[in-house]
């Protein structure tokens, strides 16, 4: 893995050489003149060639993502995040090509996004595609693709350590000891590999050229950055809710997408002709860093700096809305600026003289403020900011901005604007790893439509055999239309099997209790989880819609356990992980276990017996899973890979089958569970 991490490091490193490259190309055939920067050369074009770029640039981009490549749309860490969390890291090799020419394009003519998003998925689906390839085990390959991650945000900003802390609070979401070398590596690798070609990246250099030193004068300066960080959230907010608002709105157009991504274009073009102030306008084409520069150094008037907030809000929402792919960290950085910058001119309008601070150092603190509002990830925020300017002084006011940001914008939406995307899928990743697994798991993909089912107008004694031929406790009962009218438990049919006479005048529908609960195929299954705590049935009858409620199949709650039990193990949560052998090589399915785990049999001792799983609580107190219950109790021999039930009785002739940690199966070993240890 050092060796692998290293070369997605060098991978990601010239990924992103290649992405400026190709971005700084494409934008010269788009609007090549003879100024020297972005602004200039912008000036100097015919209008009707800044109105249909940005729409020449959207149908091209959305032909591109259309018909190659879906998940190349928009701003990409989403995608990154749901394929390490949902699909073992797999990340299709297309992507890489596919992603960085569509958000070149983007960027090249007109489109108002970044370029660390792109860079970000590129360099994660570098780390895949070598992964893959490689027939790596998924807990290798989700770790390669975090390492394209950081290398990614490493190359674009010359910040290896907020690339590491990027793969962690956003990619992985983990903060074990075990991913922090190889991330570290692909990190310092790709920086270095920018720095060796200076030419191409600025070698060694700042993303920013700050022009000012700050430095901690007055404790009154504190409650001015409260106050930044407040409205950054405020603007955070705006941002994640007007993204997916123009996203919704261009949903509804019930148009080709290449219609949809020029006519997004047509309306940027516009804005950057007809807004006031034309030349404040044209600062949202693109990229933008070189007026966040100018945000740093004050050169910007008040009103050039409210109008560009709202400005970059709508322009990015077209150009994600519409289609367009490219990243949404750089609009954070960018709207944090011109937040800080306009902040930092009013803080100097009132207060001349009593806090002399230049407004650079707010547009710095406020680009801060804003990123951590917007992802949530607020150490990655301070780090960028930080490794941006060297200058340790601004830690203090970034990190009260940047927490009181993310705070309130946690407080009042949940979902970051990476999550959020996911969340509109159905995909909840806040849920943690077991919760995610139940909640993108769909009744219709585990339920058996083998249902024991009799008609309500059935007989007692046709009830009675069936429920004894076929040992089972619920029979459901349906209509001539198959249609679920009740259920009838073991626990019904005793009560009157001993009535004399009743046998040939009960029917089903005389004995079935109308009131249960029920399911349908849509359903989730965290959503069974709760109908089974809620009610305490062992399985739920699903039909094919409540309205109608015809019966098509049945979910068991062992059979609900057996699928957690099998995925969470996929996933290395319980400290093993079940691998399938590759269908084209000989051999079988195992179980690798972590570092430092095993799987070991421990006899029931005296102290258990008589108890529960659920009354030991072994898991909480030891860090143990219990896998299986070995028996031979009335003669039978339960297998190993059976579901634990946690209300079973232990015996003395049991045995545990645990996995964890080796320091905590010895310690049980040693120390076996006392009668005093256990939970009343």
């Amino acid at each position: 893995m050092l060796v692998l991490s290293v070369l997605v490091g060098i991978l990601g490193g010239f990924g992103a050489i290649g992405f400026r490259l190709l971005i700084d190309g494409l934008q010269s055939l788009a609007i090549q003149k003879t100024g020297t920067t972005i602004l200039e050369r912008l000036a100097e074009l015919h209008w009707a060639h800044l109105l249909l770029l940005p729409a020449v640039g959207g149908l091209l981009v959305n032909f591109l993502v259309h018909y190659f490549a879906r998940e190349a749309k928009g701003h990409g860490v989403p995608e990154v995040m749901e394929a390490v969390a949902l699909q073992g890291g797999r990340i299709r090799k297309r992507v890489v090509a596919i992603k960085a020419l569509a958000s070149a394009l983007c960027l090249a003519t007109g489109g108002s996004v970044g370029r660390e998003g792109p860079i970000v998925q590129i360099g994660s689906a570098m780390g895949s595609t070598l992964g893959q390839w490689l027939r790596l085990p998924q807990n290798r390959l989700r770790l390669l693709v975090a390492c394209g991650a950081a290398a990614g945000i490493a190359a674009t900003f010359n910040a290896p350590v907020a690339g590491v802390m990027f793969a962690i609070e956003i990619i992985l979401g983990n903060y074990a000891i075990t991913t922090l070398t190889p991330l570290i590596l692909s990190s310092v690798v790709a920086t270095v590999v920018c720095h060796a070609f200076p030419a191409l990246t600025g070698g060694n250099v700042r993303a920013f050229n700050i022009p000012f030193k700050y430095s901690l004068q007055s404790v009154w300066e504190i409650p001015g950055f409260l106050l930044l960080g407040g409205l950054a959230a405020l603007v955070s907010l705006a941002f994640i809710v007007s993204l997916y608002w123009f996203e919704d709105l261009f949903d509804r157009f019930k148009i080709p997408a290449l219609v949809k991504g020029a006519l997004g274009g047509l309306v940027l073009g516009i804005i950057y002709l007809t807004m006031p102030y034309v030349t404040g306008a044209s600062h949202c084409y693109g990229i933008g860093y070189q007026s966040i520069e100018m945000a740093l150094r004050h050169e910007l008037a008040w009103h050039a700096l409210a109008l560009l907030v709202v400005i970059k809000l709508v322009s990015t929402g077209l150009t994600i809305g519409s289609g367009g792919s490219g990243g949404i960290f750089a609009p954070s950085l960018f709207l944090g600026a011109m937040l800080g910058g306009l902040f930092g001119t009013g803080v100097q309008a009132v207060f001349p003289d009593s806090i002399p601070i230049h407004s650079g150092a707010y547009a710095l603190v406020g680009m801060g403020a804003v990123v951590a509002g917007t992802t949530h990830a607020t150490i990655t925020a301070m780090l960028i900011i930080f490794e941006l300017t060297g200058d340790y002084q601004i830690m203090l006011p970034l990190m009260i901005s940047c927490v009181i940001a993310a705070l309130i914008t946690t407080r009042l939406k949940k979902d970051s604007i990476y999550t959020q995307k996911l969340s509109r899928r159905d995909v909840e990743l806040h849920l943690g790893v077991e919760a995610t697994i139940m909640e993108n798991t769909a009744v219709r993909d585990l339920m058996h439509t083998e249902v024991p089912a009799v008609r309500d107008t059935a007989g007692f004694r046709e009830v009675v055999h069936r429920m004894l031929d076929e040992n089972i406790e619920d029979l459901y009962v349906t209509n001539e239309k198959g249609e679920l009218q009740g259920v009838i438990t073991l626990s019904d049919v005793k009560a009157v099997l001993n009535e004399s006479g009743l046998d040939y005048v009960l029917i089903a529908a005389d004995l079935m209790d109308r009131q249960f609960q029920s399911v349908t195929p849509e359903h989730t299954l965290l959503e069974c989880i709760d109908k089974f705590a809620a009610g305490g049935e062992d399985q739920l009858p699903v039909v094919e819609d409540q309205a109608t409620r015809k019966l098509v199949g049945l979910v068991t709650h062992r059979s609900i356990f057996l699928l957690y039990n099998r995925e969470v193990l996929k996933k290395g949560s319980l400290g093993l992980k079940y691998v399938h052998a590759a269908e084209d090589e000989k051999g079988s399915d195992y179980v690798e276990l972590a570092e430092g785990h095993c799987l070991s049999v421990i006899p029931v001792t005296r102290a258990m017996v008589g108890h529960t799983l659920r009354d030991l609580d072994l898991r909480a107190r030891y860090h143990v899973n219990v896998v299986s219950i070995r028996t031979n109790r009335y003669g039978q021999s339960l297998p190993d890979c059976d579901v634990p039930d946690p209300g079973q009785e232990l015996q003395a002739s049991d045995a545990l089958v645990l996995v964890g940690p080796k320091t905590a199966i010895e310690k049980i070993r040693r120390e076996p569970l006392r009668a005093e240890d256990r939970k009343d």
